[in-house]
């Protein structure tokens, strides 16, 4: 997988709106993106969409606009659950040692 896969802006507004996602939510979508000086990482990229209630299945439509393959698409939810394991994990698990 190439380091970087450009996206139009006016596209992903469009696309996100196709996917129901609010005008609010792509705003703040744009806003997180435009903080990272217009460049995020495809997890990053993932977790920020499905933090805007845009499911796996859809981002995976993107990616694959984008020209991201399938084998790359895996790897990046791979990662995306493992850090939802990790992110749940040490909210659940206290352990007070004396």
């Amino acid at each position: 997988m190439p380091g970087s896969f450009p996206i139009n802006r006016i596209y992903l507004r469009k696309l996100l709106a196709s996917f129901k996602v609010s005008d609010k939510s792509i705003d703040a979508i744009e806003e997180n993106i435009r903080k990272l000086h217009n460049h995020i990482n495809a997890v990053a990229f993932a977790s920020l969409l499905e933090r805007y209630g845009v499911d796996e299945d859809r981002i995976k439509i993107v990616f694959r606009d984008i020209g991201i393959d399938d084998v790359s698409i895996v790897n990046v939810f791979s990662i995306v659950d493992e850090q939802k394991i990790k992110a749940t994990f040490g909210k659940v698990v206290d352990i007070d040692i004396n």
